[in-house]
């Protein structure tokens, strides 16, 4: 008997909601077995990536709003008007022994030469967001470099926010007059701070002295001669 019922032993498997089970299958019986536990499987939806053109149209037609991601000093230069802002980073005004430090050496490099401020991640960022947001609203994530607002974008999209979209390379792409704006400079502009910002006005200056030196001894040899006499 033994024998036999191994040899007409077969294997199925009979779908049941929610679990599955193990099923065999006897000489046309079907016993079930222990159920089968499988990992349910979520569909998340996917970030979309939009140039200014295509952001400007998610605004004005299918009723996106503007989320800023910015730091405030970026955000205070200049932002879209009528935007929230929930910086993703925030300055860092820790006063350990190891931020002191840090924080030092980035004010006398990056701080000083590019206006960065010295900042940590916002632990905050997830629940401000939904303190004013949906998961169901539609979101347009925006930041100077595109990185940013795509990091941002992930972690709303992993707390279950479905319709959320990024300008590709960020607000340093965004032509003057696409948006309408607040602030001191133009969007495109309000990632530069510090010496960087006098860099290229020290270059034209120097580029024109350069020039009028040139054409000086060029045209008037003779009064170039006096004013700088050859060495002998």
């Amino acid at each position: 008997m033994a024998g036999i019922g191994t040899c007409c032993t077969t294997l199925s498997s009979t779908r049941t909601s929610p679990l599955e089970f193990e099923s065999l299958t006897i000489r046309g019986g079907i016993f079930l077995g222990k159920p089968i536990r499988r990992r349910a499987l979520r569909i998340r939806a996917e970030v979309s990536y939009v140039n200014a053109d295509e952001a400007k149209k998610l605004i004005a037609v299918e009723g996106y709003t503007v989320l800023d991601v910015r730091d405030k000093s970026q955000f205070d230069r200049a932002h879209i008007k009528s935007c929230y802002h929930v910086p993703l980073f925030i300055e860092n005004k820790d006063n350990d022994l190891g931020t002191i430090v840090k924080r030092t050496l980035h004010n006398n490099f990056s701080g000083l030469f590019f206006g960065l401020p010295f900042t940590k991640p916002n632990s905050e960022f997830v629940q401000s967001v939904k303190s004013k947001f949906q998961p169901g609203n539609k979101l347009l994530l925006v930041c100077q470099e595109g990185l940013r607002s795509t990091a941002a974008a992930n972690k709303l999209e992993q707390a279950g926010f479905e319709n959320v979209a990024c300008i590709i390379s960020g607000l340093q792409t965004v032509k003057p007059g696409t948006f309408d704006t607040v602030g001191t400079t133009e969007l495109q502009d309000a990632g530069k701070a510090g010496l960087i910002t006098i860099q290229g006005k020290i270059s034209a200056v120097l580029g024109t002295v350069l020039v009028c030196a040139y054409l000086f001894i060029t045209f008037f040899p003779d009064q170039a001669e006096k004013l700088f006499p050859p060495s002998s």
